[in-house]
């Protein structure tokens, strides 16, 4: 199930049925107007993929598209949310892709964070957390493993979970005893 706010680019645009004037620029014209026929799909509707392909799989996925606003909200059973606005929320999810125009402020506990825009607030990465170039992320960051592309930034109080899991577990090493 895929949900998205904001306009979709391959849907093709509804001409106006003006019957006062002109569709395009409301010029006087005939009193009754001739029906609109419907614009022809254009030849080729591809769509540029999204920044990275992390939800090969599919399942839930939210668009939060560009210029849309989503604040106060708790966001669960969501596979993939894909930020390309503002969204305030609270979060537990598998997938987040922030894209180089998209904001997010609250928190969130996730697998797999990609930032291209910024986030800022409490984020738990249980895997992988990866800043793009153009990506800024403040607040308490507690991820498992961290790629940061030249550029990127990552500020507040930043912990790696998995060493300090690791290093609790892991056995001590056996000192030698000279002879």
């Amino acid at each position: 199930m895929a949900l998205h706010f904001g306009k979709r680019e391959n849907e093709p645009l509804k001409p106006l049925n003006n019957t006062l004037g002109s569709p395009r620029y409301g010029a006087p014209g005939p009193a009754v107007a001739a029906p609109v026929a419907p614009a022809p799909a254009p030849a080729s509707t591809t769509r540029a993929p999204d920044p990275t392909p992390v939800n090969a799989e599919g399942g839930s996925k939210l668009t939060v598209g560009p210029n849309i606003k989503l604040k106060g909200v708790e966001i669960t059973d969501c596979d993939t949310l894909f930020v390309e606005g503002l969204v305030e929320a609270t979060m537990d999810s598998r997938v987040m892709q922030i894209a180089e125009q998209g904001a997010f402020k609250g928190t969130a506990e996730i697998d797999i964070a990609e930032i291209h825009g910024s986030f800022d607030g409490d984020l738990t990465v249980r895997q992988r957390l990866v800043i793009h170039a153009t990506g800024r992320v403040t607040g308490k960051i507690r991820y498992g493993k961290v790629v940061i592309e030249e550029g990127g930034q990552l500020s507040g109080d930043i912990q790696c979970t998995v060493a300090s899991a690791t290093a609790q577990s892991a056995p001590k090493p056996a000192m030698a005893l000279a002879a």
